[in-house]
């Protein structure tokens, strides 16, 4: 298998999970603006604290990104998933944004 390949299979896992978080991040943020706390929005931080962890332990880096760069050379945001180039550059920011709105939501609406 050649690095090209093996980038492209890199990319397409990374743009997988990152699809499948944002799902479980929007759910979380439906559920907690509409006061359906149940078992899926605390699996929802489950995954996300699991996210977070693995992040912290790659010094904020996925590990994808890391596999990927023995692929690539590039320096671009995004060469190791599919997505626009400034969305790769803020993803970090926006979800964990994202997530701090849904954990206040959520504690509102639990102690409401």
């Amino acid at each position: 298998m050649t690095n090209e390949v093996k980038l492209v299979l890199v990319k397409t896992i990374h743009t997988f999970i990152w699809i499948f978080f944002n799902i479980v991040i929007f759910y979380m943020l439906f559920a907690a603006i509409t006061g359906r706390i149940d078992f899926w929005l605390w699996t929802g931080f489950g995954l996300v604290a699991v996210e977070g962890l693995v992040l912290l332990s790659f010094k904020l880096f996925c590990p994808l990104t890391l596999i990927a760069r023995k692929f690539s050379s590039s320096t671009k945001d995004n060469f190791d998933i599919y997505l626009p180039n400034w969305l790769a550059r803020y993803t970090k920011i926006i979800y964990t944004s994202l997530v701090f709105i849904i954990l206040i939501l959520t504690l509102y609406q639990v102690f409401r």
